[in-house]
Parts: structure tokens; C-alpha cells; sequence
């Protein structure tokens, strides 16, 4: 049989390896917190130990993991190449730089890689915030080529955050227009409130648009907005914290929905 690889995950601040075939599918886990193998199966216990080996800290026992819930299962029924959970802020954007890079030099820079750095620093900052009881997903495909910038899923509900380019700028919001600096409006909010209604869709569940204005010198909105909310990266952590609204096992349950690429396909 061939090598089984190792794969180290962290959830909530804990680290996980699984051990995965070479197809790509999870036959076992190690917490080492637990100091347990958990298998998925006993047809590979001793390859399982053995690929382990190198990562083991001491004695561990080995057998059945705990009875999983629903969310846990399709979790590890879904096949790599459909886990949107691995994908990292702004990988639509870095996956199309990888392709067409574009010209060396130019008179103007490659708004791509704005907006790249705009979503890095927004996902980062959900990210680190992942301790508070809920997920993020990054780069939520939608059917067309669009992209939920990021998807936040926590005791507060479901958010889909879109991440704009400000740096050093004074924004100006007035619905539906954005305006960064001198520059016209643009309609953006109707973009955003766009994002949220297709993943309410897809998810049978209520999600809230959100934008955040990554680097802005200023913000000003001279009236209240009908339902979406504009924050700057300060304001993250609190939208991560705020709870009241979705039980763990409703978390759970959604962000096993989310994750799964299938989920995204419709219209």
C-alpha cells in the first residue's frame, strides 16, 4: 500500500492530524491532547500507528472515535477537492494571479493585487478570532465565477463579509454607493446585500451582509443603512464575538453545510 500521509489541522487553538489514504480520504485522527487514535476503520490500525509514529509524545490508546455527530459525519465524508474549510483568504484572487500574473510593469497597479491584500487582512483578522465558537470560510464560490469574500458562521449567525481596498482612504457610504477618497460611488452595498441573499439561499438560513473597509483613514455614513453593516477590521472581533443567536450544534451543523463545495453549485 502506499505511504499514508499526515496532515496536521487546528480547531479552537488545538492541534489534530489525520491521517489520510493517498485518494485523499481521513481514515484516522490523533488528539494528542487525548493522547488517542481514532479510527475510522481497523482495517489500518498498524499503518495508521506507524505513519504516526514520528508525531507520537508518548503512550496513546486506539479505537473507534467517540459517536459523531451529523455535522462530524458529513464532515468526513466530504472529499478534499469539495472542503472549501482549507481555503485561505483571497485564494480565488491567488489562484488567478498564479495563472495570469500579468505584466511586470505597470503604468497603474493590478487592482487584483489590492484586493488580495484587502481580503488577507480581513480573513486574518476572522481568523483569529475563530477561538470565540464559530468558523470562517474564505473564498465561497458562487455559481457565475463570483466569490463571498469570506463567510462567518458563529453563535451571532451567518455573515457574508466582503473586504474593499482602503487604505489610507476616507470613505464616504451613502446607499447603495461606496466612495473612496475624490473617486465616484460605486453601487457596492447592492453587491454585498447580493452576496448575502444567494448564501441565504443556499444555506436555508438568514445571513447578514457585511462590509469592511480593510486600512480606511475615515468613515463616514450620514444615515443609518437599511441592513448592512460597515465595519473596519477593529470592529472584528466583536462581530465574531456576539452570540444569542445560533446554539453550538447549530454552528456545527452549518458550517459542515457551508463547507461543502456541493452546496454552492445552484443557481
Amino acid at each position: 500500500m502506499d505511504p499514508l500521509r499526515v496532515v496536521p489541522t487546528w480547531r479552537h487553538g488545538r492541534e489534530r492530524l489525520w491521517v489520510r489514504l493517498p485518494d485523499g480520504r481521513n481514515i484516522a485522527w490523533y488528539d494528542r491532547g487525548a493522547a488517542r487514535v481514532n479510527l475510522l476503520g481497523e482495517d489500518h490500525e498498524q499503518d495508521v500507528l506507524t505513519a504516526l509514529a514520528p508525531f507520537l509524545t508518548g503512550p496513546v490508546s486506539a479505537g473507534p472515535p467517540p459517536a459523531p455527530t451529523p455535522a462530524e459525519l458529513a464532515r468526513l465524508c466530504l472529499h478534499p477537492d469539495d472542503d472549501l474549510a482549507p481555503n485561505r483568504p483571497g485564494e480565488a484572487l491567488l489562484i488567478a494571479l498564479d495563472r495570469d500574473p500579468g505584466q511586470a510593469r505597470r503604468l497603474r497597479p493590478d487592482p487584483r493585487r489590492r484586493a488580495l491584500a484587502a481580503q488577507r487582512a480581513v480573513g486574518e483578522a476572522l481568523d483569529r478570532t475563530e477561538g470565540a465558537g464559530g468558523y470562517t470560510l474564505h473564498s465561497v464560490p458562487l455559481p457565475g465565477g463570483d466569490h463571498i469574500h469570506h463567510l462567518l458562521i458563529g453563535p451571532g449567525g451567518l455573515h457574508a463579509v466582503h473586504a474593499l481596498y482602503a487604505r489610507g482612504q476616507r470613505v464616504a457610504v451613502a446607499d447603495p454607493g461606496v466612495a473612496l477618497g475624490r473617486h465616484r460611488p460605486r453601487p457596492l452595498l447592492d453587491r454585498v446585500r447580493s452576496d448575502a441573499e444567494r448564501a441565504s439561499r443556499a444555506l436555508a438560513a438568514q445571513v447578514r451582509p457585511v462590509l469592511v473597509l480593510a486600512g480606511a483613514a475615515a468613515v463616514t455614513v450620514p444615515a443609518p443603512l437599511r441592513d448592512v453593516r460597515v465595519l473596519t477590521e477593529a470592529d472584528l472581533p466583536s462581530l465574531a464575538r456576539a452570540g444569542g443567536l445560533l446554539k453550538p450544534a447549530d454552528v456545527e451543523a452549518l458550517h459542515a453545510l457551508a463547507r461543502d463545495r456541493a452546496t454552492w453549485s445552484g443557481p
